[in-house]
């Protein structure tokens, strides 16, 4: 079974569409980066457990189903991945967010960590790690690495745009992990950019070259 899933619902497509413009700005960029990342937490949480509760409504009583005490986490990859954590923290209200600070070395294009905050508890969660650009997955792997050495094994890494040699890299370090994308894309170039991808996550978001 694989576990990449892409979500092509209609109103993904055409968020993702409109981002990949060069002509959105920063603001536009965050809002829909925003709403996209709402849409896709509702397929990466589709699976979770539900168990029976008894409840009165204003009519009668009723057996009722809730999420099944399933404990959750965001972690954004720094810098970037922020701009998802909004998105999903407002679908999933309750979930814990720790960080993780990774940048790629401009010569070797591998990622260097330079930062990691967790909650206390992150090894009883089911973790959902960010970053929208998924190219050589570099950091997306070590990120998944940190977390294991934590004691996690429930991850699932969201991203918005990927390229087939950063899923190749995931898929083989981490053949556990479930990677929910928006589109997968050609190839990345020789400075190892996505094409044709949608540039610089982070700069796009914070405005920022």
């Amino acid at each position: 079974m694989s576990r990449l899933h892409i979500i092509d619902h209609p109103m993904v497509q055409h968020k993702l569409s409109i981002m990949r413009d060069v002509r959105t700005g920063s603001k536009d960029f965050r809002e829909l980066l925003k709403e996209i990342s709402l849409l896709m937490g509702y397929e990466i949480t589709r699976d979770l457990p539900l168990e029976n509760v008894e409840i009165e409504t204003p009519m009668k009583h009723m057996t009722a189903r809730v999420i099944s005490g399933k404990k959750l986490a965001i972690v954004p990859i720094l810098r970037a991945g922020l701009g998802m954590v909004d998105g999903l923290l407002t679908l999933l209200p309750v979930a814990k967010v720790g960080h993780i600070g990774l940048y790629r070395d401009e010569t070797t294009h591998e990622p260097v960590s330079y930062y990691c905050k967790m909650p206390f508890d992150i090894d009883q969660r089911m973790v959902i790690v960010t970053d929208p650009m998924l190219a050589t997955g570099g950091s997306s792997s070590d990120a998944i690495t940190m977390l294991k050495n934590m004691g996690c094994t429930n991850i699932r890494l969201m991203c918005l745009v990927a390229a087939p040699e950063g899923v190749k890299r995931v898929q083989k370090d981490h053949p556990d992990v479930d990677i929910y994308v928006a589109a997968l894309d050609e190839e990345l170039n020789s400075d190892a950019y996505i094409l044709p991808g949608l540039g610089d996550a982070g700069d796009r978001i914070f405005g920022t070259k």
